[in-house]
Parts: C-alpha cells; structure tokens; sequence
C-alpha cells in the first residue's frame, strides 16, 4: 500500500459483450487510454455570509477514453453498433476504347443500375444514348477509336467487410479489461488493470482522411454505469 508509481504506458484492452459474455475485440494498439471519474457535490447553506454547511455527493460516474491510429472494421462496429456484412456495392469509373460500336466492361452492373456514358472530353456532361448486355455496353452513334467514361454501380464480393449504419443503429454495452505497467520509484515494474463493468461507447465517431501530418488518430468515449451488483470501476496493482 506504499508503493508509490508512475505511468508512461497505454493499457491494452479486451471488450467483452455485457449481455452475451462474450469477447467481441482484442484491442492491443491503443496510444492513450485514459480513465475519469465524475460525480456531483451539492451543497445545504446557512447563516450569514451563505457558507457552505453539509455536503451531498452523488451523480457518480465517468468515461473511458481511447484513442488510436490504429484502425478496424471491428472497432468500428463497436462504435456504431453497425450489421457486419460480406458483400456491397460501388461506382465504378472506367476509361475504355469503342471497338465495334462498343465498350467491354470490367464487371457486370448491379442488379437495376444504371449505366451512363460520356465522351471523354466531356466527363459528367450529357450522357450518350447507350444499351447494355451483361459486360458490353453498346453506344449509339459511337465510332471505333473514341473514347468514352463509363459510370456504373457494380457488386463488390471477393474478400469485402461492409458496416451498415442505420438510423436504429446503436452501439452496445460492454464489460473492458485493460492491463499495463507502473514503474515505482524503487525502480519495480508492477502490473496494473482495471475492470470497467459497464462501458457504453458513445455514438460520436469522426473518421478523417488527409495525405499530410500525423496519420488520423479516433477517439473513442465511453461512460461508465453500474451493473446489477452496484459495481463500477476497479483498479488493480499486483505488487511482487
């Protein structure tokens, strides 16, 4: 109990699913995690000059708070409460040559969509007149040699992880267990952990992209609840 510490290390993470018990992310790339407890103090006054008699407290809460640069589809239905999902569709872009008054696609459409053409030094101006059979797009009035930029929605199904985030989409409750170390003065490495019985993430979520400075970095907040025993936070330190 005298030990006294200090810390420059992030904590790794494991979430586990509060209703099912079930581990749902290994999070060992965290930068920063940090833990805050809140709570509300009210006052009873009396007398003269208005002094502060009897203090309350409750409110009693707090977040857990991550941050990483690095990222995944995992984290990210952990943050959105998202339906996993292995295929999806896109637009795609192509810059292909007229050979017989035609043009091969890459793909096949998408069940229902739509396929524009546009000469090539008319990108997204008038669509050219065209019908499509399968891969082959034949361009009305179109002369071999020409080039043309086809736009169209193709299905994405070799190795795809999708996220779909729905209005009704919500993230769940989780039970973490992070672990790091703390250095004492004596110059000894203690494990320390701590056990968040009840996080919620909230539903904030920014996803940047930028070629220039540090590599994105999300942020991750969750408040801590109680669960049925009353039970919040523990902080652990194994002493050896």
């Amino acid at each position: 109990m005298n030990n006294t510490f200090a810390n420059r290390e992030v904590c790794d993470l494991i979430f586990e699913d509060y209703a099912t018990k079930k581990p749902f992310l290994n999070m060992d790339y965290a930068n920063v995690s940090t833990t805050e407890i809140t709570g509300e103090t009210v006052f009873a006054y009396g007398g003269k000059g208005h002094p502060k008699r009897v203090a309350f407290s409750g409110e009693r809460g707090g977040t857990l708070t991550i941050e990483t640069q690095i990222q995944s589809f995992k984290l990210y239905q952990l943050l959105t409460g998202g339906d996993m999902s292995k295929t999806a569709k896109f637009m795609a872009r192509e810059v292909l040559t007229v050979t017989d008054g035609a043009v091969t696609l890459s793909a096949a459409p998408a069940d229902g969509a739509t396929v524009n053409v546009f000469a090539s030094d008319d990108d997204c101006g008038e669509a050219i007149a065209s019908t499509v059979a399968d891969k082959t797009v034949t361009i009305t009035g179109a002369t071999d040699g020409d080039q043309v930029i086809v736009y169209y929605v193709k299905d994405i199904t070799d190795k795809v992880q999708k996220i779909s985030i729905k209005g009704s989409s919500f993230p769940k409750a989780f039970t973490v267990y992070g672990d790091t170390i703390m250095k004492t003065e004596n110059d000894e490495l203690l494990p320390y952990k701590f056990i968040a019985y009840k996080a919620a993430p909230q539903s904030n979520m920014s996803i940047s992209m930028s070629n220039s400075g540090d590599p994105a970095t999300i942020t991750i907040t969750c408040d801590l609840m109680v669960n049925d025993d009353n039970e919040m936070l523990d902080l652990i330190l194994e002493e050896e």
